[in-house]
């Protein structure tokens, strides 16, 4: 059936294609080779092997075409081959990766075999009309209401995991977005996000606008199971980044399983002359724990901005400098201060030519048994991309 939903896709694409100007139609993408070596923390039960690896092929197109000063319609999709011991050895890791959690399941695995699997999915999918100070958008799309770099308790459409460091796009959303300028700087939104039922729809809108040199943004929403109170500001310190955002959410009715939670998050980054970046963060999460906060399983990615970390506290930082034009190096890491637990990741990037790029990186995460990050192991990466 999700075979036949892509095919569809395609078949409504080619006459609008076929029948359009060129120069009126971008089509880009890139093509990355991913190798990842996991060490568990603690053995997979089932699995005798003391380390896994895996390669992963990722091919993504991104096309658009302007029909029109008004219309504009995008899909994008990305395809990846993964083969290697740890699709061998740990077979969930293929349920974990089939998942669409849009109202249209518009994921395939499209092929599998003894070690490997080819899995599609089209995660933007949408249709804009843009008229005036009106903005109109339908489809799947991405919902960017967060202002932090790391943890955004504003984006309740489409949160993200900061581990999930080579899915750059971050997920969609199936919604209907209205969008109208009343200002230069300030803007309202309504956006509708269709569920399979009440539990899983939202209805949200955001009034953005500057003022003392800040971008400044209040929502209010129906979220799932909650209501939600939020807002969000941007701007700068003596030349820094100083940005925060906070969520209220309010559970609809006493007893539809959901609890009362406020989170928030404040960062600050700052440029020095030499170009050596800094960047720090909290995050605040009153439903959090300040015991040992125990850890989600390694492939959920599904987060949300209710609950975007399972303490109540943690504090992130980074550095990043450029240590030649084409070579540079980025330290970044996460504190959990009432378990103990951490997750550091150094990371070496390489501009080997036009559109080529090199990338090693390590996810080293430490702690005790049962904390937020002791339990998760260490990963080391290596990555080549191509854009095009």
């Amino acid at each position: 059936m999700k075979t036949r939903i892509q095919i569809l896709f395609i078949i409504l694409l080619f006459p609008f294609v076929s029948g359009a100007q060129l120069q009126n139609i971008t089509l880009n993408g890139y093509v990355k080779d991913l190798f990842m070596f996991y060490k568990p923390e603690i053995q997979i039960p089932g699995i005798e092997a003391e380390h896994l690896s895996t390669n992963i092929i990722h091919n993504r197109l991104n096309f658009r075409w302007y029909a029109n000063n008004e219309l504009t319609f995008t899909i994008e999709a990305r395809n990846r081959v993964f083969f290697g011991q740890m699709i061998r050895e740990f077979p969930v890791y293929q349920t974990s990766i089939d998942v669409d959690r849009g109202y249209f399941d518009l994921s395939e695995v499209i092929a599998s075999g003894d070690g490997w699997f080819i899995h599609s999915i089209i995660d933007r999918a949408w249709l804009n009309y843009s008229s005036g100070n009106w903005s109109i958008t339908a489809g799947r799309q991405r919902i960017n209401w967060g202002v932090n770099l790391v943890w955004n308790p504003n984006d309740i459409f489409n949160s993200f995991s900061y581990f999930d460091f080579d899915y750059e796009e971050r997920p969609g959303t199936d919604a209907v977005k209205i969008q109208y300028y009343t200002g230069v700087t300030s803007s309202a939104e309504l956006v509708y996000k269709i569920g399979k039922n009440t539990d899983e729809t939202s209805i949200a809108g955001m009034y953005r606008f500057s003022k003392f040199s800040y971008d400044f943004q209040f929502l209010g929403a129906w979220a799932g199971k909650d209501f939600v109170i939020g807002g969000g500001w941007a701007g700068n310190i003596k030349g820094g980044g100083f940005r925060g955002e906070a969520s209220w959410f309010i559970p609809r009715t006493n007893d539809n399983g959901s609890e009362e939670a406020f989170v928030a998050s404040v960062s600050g980054d700052y440029t020095m002359k030499n170009s050596l970046y800094l960047h720090t963060g909290i995050l605040f999460s009153s439903n959090g724990t300040t015991g040992k906060a125990g850890g989600r399983e390694i492939f959920d990615l599904n987060l949300s901005a209710k609950m975007l970390s399972l303490a109540k506290y943690n504090i992130f930082a980074q550095m990043s400098y450029p240590i030649t034009p084409l070579f540079s190096a980025n330290l970044s890491g996460m504190l959990n201060p009432s378990d103990g637990s951490s997750y550091i990741s150094p990371s070496l990037t390489y501009s080997l030519a036009n559109n080529w790029e090199f990338m090693l990186t390590s996810q080293l995460f430490t702690g005790d048994s049962d904390t937020e990050y002791g339990d998760y192991g260490k990963f080391i990466f290596a990555r080549l991309k191509w854009a095009f």
